[in-house]
């Protein structure tokens, strides 16, 4: 079951590309993405039933990265690179009302991104099962990760 992506990297590769304008459109930066992808497994739910299959994308461990991405973002700003992400805060009068209990961010704002990460991440599993289908690819995919 482990070894059922190795059979579609070339698959992913393009998904990737193609999925790239939704990634630019969403919260997320390309690092932050790509932490993001790092941190989410994907499984095939009901796997055994060619109808009722799908790929589905396991995020249990992304919460464990949120706070890293405002990191990637930070030092992504004091690099010259922007940041400039209103969700993701910043700016001294931020830090000031973040101490104080006044700032938006916080818990809400991680829960925020990780809603925000689980839902693109499914929507890249769904076009992903989507190219497979239309290169007739997904019943081999399905029955290899059943193996």
């Amino acid at each position: 079951m482990a070894h059922w992506t190795d059979s579609i990297v070339g698959d992913r590769m393009t998904v990737d590309r193609e999925f790239n304008d939704q990634v630019m459109n969403s919260r997320f930066n390309s690092q932050e993405w790509g932490l993001i992808m790092t941190a989410t497994e994907f499984e095939i739910e009901n796997a055994d039933d060619p109808e009722e299959a799908r790929i589905v994308a396991d995020t249990e461990k992304v919460p464990q990265i949120i706070p890293e991405l405002d990191n990637i973002r930070s030092q992504m700003g004091a690099m010259g690179g922007g940041g400039d992400d209103s969700s993701s805060g910043g700016g001294i009068v931020d830090s000031i009302k973040g101490a104080l209990g006044m700032g938006g961010g916080g818990k809400k704002g991680e829960q925020e991104k990780l809603e925000d990460a689980e839902r693109l991440t499914q929507e890249y599993a769904d076009a992903l099962q989507d190219h497979l289908e239309k290169k007739g690819k997904w019943n081999q995919v399905r029955v290899s990760y059943l193996e």
